[in-house]
């Protein structure tokens, strides 16, 4: 059963946050003067501590091709250094933050101007917000503006990008970036009903395009001139026709699929401000951006897509004039449920009419977003429930490590593991460690799918739960997979055989802050080795121990003994530390085994040295 309260209070908070302030007007505004007045540049203007920086909608590079929906570039090869934040996702756990690769290559044209740097950060400091904008183009030259920012947060001034009919800037994983750094709210895209440009992408290339590209950069120059209606001519009615249905048809399989998009596939993010005649609706979900992407476009025609690119003007005007004017129903028409309110109320602003085919489909794209909007929530707060449920598995093991520190035969945790048999203990342990294994497994999947709220890695339960898991049972795996001979087939542990479970909960934990109290020098040592592949650098040295003394090759022979000289230094700090927990320490650890056969090692060649 659906709430009482409307869910689009959000939506309509925003929407109405925008109409009632000078953002829109004047970031409109200053777009129109950056197109007529600075071609392939940009312009500023400050109103009280509001500074405004718009660029130019047009832009003549001739590698800038619209209609190639696979010019996707990583972001951590083509601008390493630009964008420190979003390179993080680019490791061998989950695919790269990827962007179009002509708007990247403007954006990196205009960074390197000393003069762009030095106004930015001047700006900075002067203004309380700054507003990237842009019409076209110019809004990806905004959002690119805000994202180098956000990556190098300089100051507490707030930065936001608010852009008008821009294409779509990048994949699935910059969107799910932005949303795990929690920089959706900077993010705003304006967008006319029947807008073209920023439903271009979402279809695959066409002969059409790259035409239709051309002809956009320099429709730019001609808002107010006889000249647009020339240049319209460029495409045939035929022409803009097939273009309409190509598109449209495109856009319509992806908002029917329901399916997440591919991996090459443009993607939006951030906040979508749709607007009409009527008024504005604003949504935040993907895949309810796309279906709106979709709906409102089906209404149009093959003029006013084109056109409609121009026309951010009169949606301005209106949106500001006319969107907080009470727009009440008939007598007869009123929902019953402020639920349906909230609906009807959305739909208004989408100037959808209710006797239209598409007003239900509508309807049912806002209550989804809505349930999706709640679900991932719940989820989370019924995994917390499921996680209590495998405490005892992970308690188990805690005692099974505390038996065998207190062993006799002083090997402690690590080797037990690795050189028992197959007694009832070793393989309750082993079960648990696989039941732990799945239940982690799934959450990240949950988190890939998005059914995960988009901050869920950076919440203190689960950052330590996953840290607390990753250091009790890690160095288990570690043994397994040595035990098993799997570093003989695919080579040693941390290169060829860590999980990726393992790889994702580093960096959430390396992403949280560390309080002062975890700072603190230990006075006695941890009840488990800080670093969870402690016991595999030590497989490693071991193997480099036996090199030693069968590598004749004197260059190879500095190469390992550089190795070993490094470990041993890391781990001599970590016991000073004490980072190690105390079976580290045991007399018959692999750890012991080693330091004493590398002390007996040294003895004998400096016995046998000149």
């Amino acid at each position: 059963m659906e709430g009482e309260t409307s869910p689009f209070e959000s939506s309509e908070m925003l929407a109405s946050f925008l109409a009632s302030t000078p953002l829109l007007s004047e970031s409109w505004k200053l777009c129109s003067h950056a197109n007529a007045a600075t071609p392939e540049s940009f312009v500023r203007n400050r109103i009280g501590d509001v500074s405004y920086v718009a660029f130019s909608g047009i832009q003549r590079d001739a590698g800038l091709d619209l209609g190639c929906r696979r010019s996707l570039v990583a972001v951590d090869t083509a601008a390493a250094g630009i964008f420190p934040a979003l390179q993080r996702y680019g490791s061998e756990a989950e695919e790269p933050v990827m962007v179009h690769a002509g708007m990247l290559r403007l954006f990196l044209s205009m960074i390197k101007l000393r003069n762009f740097q030095t106004q930015v950060f001047d700006i900075m400091k002067e203004s309380k917000l700054v507003v990237f904008t842009g019409h076209s183009l110019g809004g990806t030259m905004a959002s690119l503006s805000a994202l180098w920012l956000l990556s190098h947060p300089q100051s507490t001034t707030t930065v936001l990008s608010l852009t008008f009919g821009t294409p779509l800037l990048g994949n699935v994983a910059l969107s799910r970036a932005i949303l795990q750094e929690r920089w959706g709210g900077n993010f705003c895209h304006v967008v006319g009903k029947h807008d073209i440009v920023p439903r271009l992408l979402l279809a695959p290339p066409s002969p059409l395009t790259p035409h239709l590209h051309s002809l956009l950069r320099y429709w730019h120059l001609s808002m107010t001139s006889p000249y647009f209606r020339l240049l319209t001519l460029e495409l045939s009615d035929e022409e803009k026709n097939s273009l309409f249905l190509f598109v449209l048809s495109s856009v319509e399989a992806l908002a029917k699929s329901g399916e997440s998009l591919g991996r090459d596939s443009f993607c939006p993010f951030g906040n979508y401000v749709f607007c009409t005649n009527e008024g504005a609706i604003c949504l935040d979900n993907v895949v309810a951006v796309v279906k709106m992407l979709h709906l409102m476009f089906a209404t149009g025609c093959a003029a006013s897509c084109i056109e409609d690119h121009l026309n951010y003007e009169a949606y301005v005007g209106k949106v500001s004039s006319e969107f907080l004017k009470s727009r009440g129903f008939a007598e007869g028409e009123l929902p019953e449920s402020s639920y349906e309110v909230g609906v009807t109320l959305a739909l208004h602003s989408s100037e959808i009419d209710c006797r239209a085919p598409v007003w239900e489909p509508a309807k049912d794209c806002l209550k989804t977003a809505k349930r999706m909007g709640h679900a991932p929530n719940i989820k989370s707060a019924n995994l917390a429930k499921v996680l209590s449920k495998f405490t005892p598995l992970r308690a188990q093991i805690e005692w099974y490590k505390a038996s065998c520190d207190a062993s006799d035969d002083r090997m402690g945790y690590y080797d037990t593991f690795k050189l028992g048999g197959p007694s009832k203990k070793d393989g309750k342990v082993d079960m648990n460690r696989r039941k732990l294994a799945r239940f982690w497994d799934d959450l990240i999947q949950m988190l890939d799918t998005n059914q995960l709220p988009h901050d869920f890695h950076r919440r203190a339960k689960w950052v330590n739960a996953s840290q607390f898991y990753k250091l009790l049972v890690e160095p288990l795996d570690i043994a397994e997979y040595y035990r098993t001979g799997m570093h003989r087939e695919k080579g040693h542990y941390v290169t060829h055989g860590r999980e990726r479970r393992y790889k994702l909960f580093d960096r959430w934990w390396s992403n949280t802050k560390v309080g002062e109290e975890e700072n603190n020098q230990r006075n006695r040592y941890a009840s488990l080795t800080q670093d969870s592949c402690f016991w595999a650098r030590v497989e490693e040295a071991r193997d480099w121990i036996e090199n030693v003394r069968s590598e004749s090759d004197s260059r190879k022979l500095t190469l390992i003994w550089e190795n070993i000289n490094n470990f041993e230094q890391y781990a001599r700090s970590l016991v000073q530390r004490k980072e190690v927990s105390i079976d580290v320490l045991a007399e018959n650890s692999s750890y012991s085994l080693w330091m004493k056969e590398l002390r007996e090692l040294k003895s004998q060649l400096q016995q046998f040295s000149p």
